[in-house]
């Protein structure tokens, strides 16, 4: 419940109830490794905000935010799959995308949107691997996508 504990502190709510928006499964497990299908922004499953293409109606500030929101989504998925997020040995890696203009060239700042969380939560585990890349388009609109891995023990 430590890790809980420390979302709480930085006024982060865990939102269960995370559905796909396509035909595949939330997450997948393979022994003690967890991966997260790619999420966005949603705000308890809704898709109000964080709509646009980065560099052109949406900020960096704005695409840095709905990246950590996103990265509030995973975690969400995480406890899901792992049953305690204390059981995190390890965030491994963390893939994000970036709906931006073709001259937007900062999409590492926005993914440390993600990052930061991940590592504010899980401390030293929260530590990962990351690709950070611009799309020409996501799903819905979303300005932001990330997909994660995980170990647990």
């Amino acid at each position: 419940m430590e890790t809980e504990k420390r979302l709480a502190e930085l006024g982060v709510e865990l939102y269960p109830d995370i559905k796909p928006i396509g035909s595949y499964l939330p997450f997948t497990r393979c022994g003690n490794v967890i991966h997260i299908s790619g999420q966005g922004p949603s705000i308890r499953g809704e898709y109000v905000k964080y709509i646009g293409k980065v560099g052109e109606n949406v900020t960096k500030e704005e695409a840095k935010e709905a990246a950590a929101v996103t990265a509030a989504n995973l975690i969400s998925i995480l406890k899901k799959a792992a049953g305690d997020l204390d059981r995190v040995k390890q965030i491994v890696s963390v893939h994000g995308y970036v709906n931006s203009t073709p001259d937007f060239t900062e999409q590492p700042y926005v993914i440390n949107g993600a990052s930061d969380l991940l590592v504010k939560a899980f401390g030293e585990k929260g530590r990962h691997a990351r690709c950070a890349m611009s799309v020409n388009s996501l799903p819905l609109g979303i300005c932001v996508e990330v997909e994660l891995t995980a170990e647990i023990e």
